[in-house]
């Protein structure tokens, strides 16, 4: 079972390469787009996630390769289109996103953990959402009040969240070395991000 935990003085690039080559996604073109991105730091840590989606009868892909470096967490998504207007042939578009690890706010992991009173055992999913500020959403609703047959207007309440980056793997559709090598990347980005 490969781990993306830090080894402390060195750096990680050759096992990044190795981790986008086996996805078998454009490979070139998303480590050029990562490469850009990470511009000559060391890598601390990894996770890449291959996502294949269904659009009518085709099948998309989308990889998703998080980085984290000395200073900065790196976050490239590669997407896949067929041709368009302004480009006639099917291409792919890779963005990159570098934040600095002292503007992190959060690192929230869920773990569900499959038949619990059998005691502790390797996480069947895991979710992963980093906040920043980079974006955030509104959940709101209808205020109301405890009188049933009140009718009066009392506005909106709701919810102001921060969900910049969310992956989620599951043992059942990524394999369990997905899920703890997930785990293994978030512990990395908590312990950097502690002290930044």
């Amino acid at each position: 079972m490969r781990s993306t935990r830090a080894t402390e003085g060195r750096d990680r690039a050759v096992e990044l390469r190795d981790a986008i080559d086996r996805t078998g996604y454009y490979p070139d073109v998303v480590a050029d787009g990562v490469d850009g991105a990470v511009a000559g730091e060391e890598i601390v840590s990894f996770f890449v996630h291959h996502e294949p989606t269904f659009d009518r009868d085709e099948v998309r892909r989308h990889l998703s390769v998080v980085v984290l470096t000395p200073s900065r967490l790196i976050i490239a998504h590669t997407d896949e289109h067929e041709g368009d207007d302004l480009l006639p042939e099917p291409y792919t578009s890779t963005s990159t996103e570098a934040i600095r690890l002292s503007s992190v706010k959060s690192v929230v992991v869920t773990r569900m953990i499959a038949n619990p009173t059998s005691g502790p055992q390797p996480a069947a999913e895991a979710l992963v959402t980093i906040g920043w500020g980079g974006v955030s959403r509104v959940d709101l609703e209808p205020a109301g009040c405890s009188d049933p047959q009140c009718d009066a207007d009392h506005g909106y309440t709701g919810v102001l969240a921060s969900d910049d980056f969310s992956l989620r793997v599951s043992a059942a559709a990524d394999g369990t070395d997905a899920v703890t090598r997930l785990l293994a990347f978030a512990e990395s980005l908590s312990a950097r991000t502690h002290s930044a």
